[in-house]
């Protein structure tokens, strides 16, 4: 039976099955993929197209369908986003966090919170603040805080 069914239409009804796969199941992306398959079918009826020509058309709508909804549907990044969410290390940039061992340039420890982190920078002397400045891996970069009193240890 499929067989005598024009490819033109398939690509349709496939097409409007995503779609409707996409309303049970909404995820965002089947919207594109059956947008893609139902022009892919409505170009192979203009033009009664091969099997080889209908993929790589199809293939060519996938993408540009993905690209306009990217550009048009993506969220753009907050600003919570881009201070690193997910990241809490990062979150820590700009922070005044205190001196525990002496930091310089080879190494050093601070106080974070309840916790000590591996520190570089300075130079700074126990009991100093500083001010975080970016973050290594595990190990925090420093600069001195000098507008800041020290702390007490």
């Amino acid at each position: 039976m499929l067989e005598s069914i024009e490819p033109g239409w398939l690509w349709a009804i496939g097409g409007v099955v995503l779609l409707i796969a996409e309303l049970i199941a909404p995820g965002f992306f089947l919207l594109f993929i059956g947008s893609a398959a139902i022009a892919t079918g409505v170009f192979t009826l203009l033009f009664d197209l091969g099997i080889a020509p209908q993929l790589v058309l199809f293939a060519l709508y996938a993408v540009l369908a993905v690209m306009l909804g990217k550009r048009f549907y993506a969220q753009p990044d907050t600003p919570d986003q881009q201070l690193g969410l997910n990241d809490p290390s990062k979150r820590m940039i700009g922070k005044s966090v205190i001196v525990v061992d002496p930091v310089d340039e080879h190494g050093g420890r601070v106080k974070v919170g309840d916790g000590e982190w591996s520190a570089r920078g300075g130079p700074a002397a126990a009991g100093e603040r500083v001010t975080v400045t970016g973050v290594d891996g595990n190990c925090l970069t420093v600069e001195p805080s000098s507008a800041l009193p020290a702390a007490k240890p």
